[in-house]
């Protein structure tokens, strides 16, 4: 794995999981690759039958907004990404504001342990009541509801006296 967080595949290069970092293994299939790691899935693409391509899947990179927030605006593998409908305004919405991408990027993580439709729905509600400041939305019912279920110190009922 390079550090550009791709592999080397048939002339092409492919994204995996910035937190992979040691060697994996290629599958590759007649439409697909599959890219492993010990075991676990850090890649998956479609494949590519041309040269010379490299091929992104901006969720891959996520991880690495935390340390470079403007890499949203210009990074690769950003270029063109298109997110769901309530996503993609907040994202427009946060682009006029001077901390609107390090604003992004927690919204985006989130979409790593609480799944996109939490936080599509968190965007929703927050543009529903025309905001659209990352701390709003991380805070709002759908995406703190999932964060609760998994976090037993934010359950109904957990903490002092309980």
């Amino acid at each position: 794995m390079s550090k550009t967080c791709t592999v080397r595949f048939d002339n092409n290069k492919y994204s995996v999981l910035s937190s992979a970092g040691r060697p994996v293994e290629i599958h590759a299939y007649a439409d697909r690759i599959i890219i492993r790691q010990d075991g676990v899935v850090v890649g998956e693409h479609a494949r590519c039958f041309g040269r010379n391509e490299v091929i992104y899947d901006p969720w891959h990179y996520v991880l690495v907004l935390a340390r470079k927030p403007g890499g949203l605006r210009n990074g690769a593998p950003f270029l063109g990404w298109v997110l769901p409908s309530a996503m993609e305004k907040v994202r427009r919405k946060l682009k006029a504001v001077d901390d609107g991408d390090r604003q992004m990027v927690p919204i985006l993580t989130c979409v790593l342990t609480d799944g996109l439709s939490a936080v599509e729905a968190a965007c929703q509600e927050a543009l529903e009541h025309g905001v659209s400041s990352a701390a709003v939305i991380l805070t709002s019912w759908p995406a703190a509801a999932i964060r609760r279920r998994h976090d037993p110190f934010h359950s109904p009922g957990a903490g002092a006296g309980s």
